[in-house]
């Protein structure tokens, strides 16, 4: 017999709902008197999302899992970690298009979050979207509208 289920036996209790990416759990709340929901990404060590769970009739209890609030637990926490995905992607991959003399240029900044060495490349790119120049800058780089005219109009050194 096996600790984990199959895609046949998931788990349907009334504190604890698993699907084969996605499990619901709930818990006390620790800031309070009442209920949590905490979602967890299959894999993951922490919960993607915790958000308040509603107290049963008896108001000490919590309100049983059931299979409707299951999928709308789910949708919102796939909607979450989706938006802190794209929050993530963003900030570590930006772009600013400016113009330099009759050409525009769009530059990027490309951050390599590395534990041990993290780093960022500054890049220029032609309207056809061939590279002009790319260089490694500090990780900490600020890119924005200045910075990029200030790099194209001085012909692409490497920024202090």
């Amino acid at each position: 017999m096996t600790d984990f289920p199959t895609d046949d036996a998931l788990i349907q209790q009334p504190r604890l709902w698993q699907n084969e990416r996605w499990t619901a759990r709930v818990i006390k709340n620790d800031d309070d008197d009442g209920w949590a929901v905490a979602m967890t990404l299959d894999g993951a060590f922490e919960p993607a999302l915790v958000g308040p769970w509603t107290m049963g009739r008896d108001k000490k209890n919590p309100k049983p899992l059931d299979g409707t609030a299951f999928i709308t637990l789910v949708k919102t926490a796939s909607e979450f970690v989706r938006r802190q995905e794209q929050q993530l992607h963003a900030s570590l991959h930006q772009s600013i298009a400016v113009v330099a003399g009759e050409a525009r240029v769009t530059v990027l900044l490309d951050i390599v979050p590395d534990e041990d060495n993290p780093y960022a490349t500054l890049t220029a790119q032609d309207e056809a979207g061939d590279e002009l120049a790319c260089v490694r800058v500090a990780p900490n780089f600020k890119l924005n509208r200045a910075s990029a005219s200030r790099w194209v109009d001085s012909g692409f050194p490497k920024p202090r």
